[in-house]
């Protein structure tokens, strides 16, 4: 295994492996001091390439004093090459997991900046993750001497089974994929589903997506379930929404007076109320004669999906108060029911005769 070890042997491996420690040292110095001015910058790219440099570099060092070493001492060619075989890989192994923390966090990065969401499709991290450490294993095979075509083809065999095995995952994973490439949907994104869930979508990941309701709730939907039900999404292609309000008042009202106080209320409301929209120009419009009022509809401006309910609330608070300050009346639903002495007729349901009560 060492033939002929000397003291100059011992010293030059001890200077090598010291070289390659104090290189791990500077160089993690270095990267720390790269890593406070990349966080200053705008792009968050940066800090995922420093932070799996931090890895890396060190590794790399070390690796390479250890090598150094190796080579300083009077190994037997055998194990000289089983020993720098096995630096090989490990090399490899820091490179490869650290490689998958850049590309996800790369992933993650243009994800979020394309979404304009705080959170992330893990299906695109989760799937360049797993293709990253795939190829870095492979290569480690390969490394070793181990042929890994006969491996690729019994993957190809094996792949088809596990296909057929595995349908319903893999609609959903395609789902997911085609769901995010067609941007239909983002993590963000209130939805409502035909079947009636709805919520603001968390995730979207290889299996499932999941939606939190107004009640903090989680909905797990699976991918392919929410590829074919009809959705309508309250974000795309615009935020902004309008939400309508049913109002009526009393025949004997002054419907110019009444048009022009509930204008003056919805502005008051824009104006005033977070998650409206300041620059909504007022709409009133009467529709309908009535039992007993005269009805309209008033229109308002909603900056976000869940704000409409706080400003219906303060909406209807304000009108009501303006209403009784100008005297305009909301009447109660009422009915006048003439009662006339003699015969009552009621139909028969199952004959169609009549039948005569007195």
């Amino acid at each position: 295994m060492i033939r002929d070890l000397t003291v100059d042997h011992l010293v030059f491996a001890g200077i090598a492996l010291a070289a390659g420690l104090i290189g791990a040292f500077l160089a993690r110095m270095l990267l720390r001091w790269l890593g406070k001015h990349a966080g200053r910058t705008r792009w968050s790219g940066d800090d995922v390439i420093v932070d799996a440099l931090r890895s890396v570099v060190p590794w790399a060092a070390v690796l390479s004093g250890a090598a150094g070493a190796a080579a300083a001492l009077p190994l037997t060619r055998t194990v000289q090459h089983n020993v720098n075989q096995g630096l090989t890989v490990l090399f490899i192994a820091v490179v490869t997991v650290s490689a998958a923390r850049v590309v996800a966090g790369l992933v993650r990065t243009v994800t979020t900046s394309r979404s304009g969401v705080a959170g992330s499709a893990t299906i695109f991290v989760n799937i360049t993750r797993v293709l990253v450490l795939a190829i870095g294993f492979l290569v480690m095979l390969q490394t070793l001497g181990i042929s890994i075509a006969p491996m690729l083809t019994a993957l190809g065999v094996g792949g088809l089974a596990v296909a057929l095995a595995l349908q319903d995952t893999l609609a959903n994973l395609f789902a997911g994929l085609h769901i995010l490439a067609s941007k239909t949907v983002q993590p963000g994104d209130y939805i409502r589903l035909s079947s009636g869930e709805e919520g603001y979508v968390e995730d979207i990941n290889w299996r499932q997506t999941t939606v939190s309701d107004l009640s903090n709730n989680l909905i797990v939907i699976p991918n392919g379930q929410l590829a074919k039900t009809n959705m309508t999404n309250f974000m795309r292609p615009e935020q902004r929404l309008t939400i309508t309000v049913q109002v009526g008042v009393a025949y004997d009202s002054d419907l110019e007076q009444v048009e022009r106080v509930t204008a003056e209320v919805v502005t008051e409301v824009m104006t005033e109320i977070t998650g409206a929209v300041p620059e909504h120009e007022p709409a009133v419009r009467f529709h309908t004669f009535g039992d007993s009022r005269i009805g309209f509809t008033v229109v308002l401006g909603v900056g976000e999906f869940s704000d409409q309910y706080r400003i219906k609330h303060e909406f209807i608070k304000k009108l009501h108060r303006r209403y009784r300050e100008e005297g305009i009346r909301i009447p109660s639903p009422a009915r006048t029911v003439a009662l006339q002495q003699g015969a009552v007729v009621f139909p028969h349901q199952r004959s169609g005769e009549e039948i005569t009560a007195h």
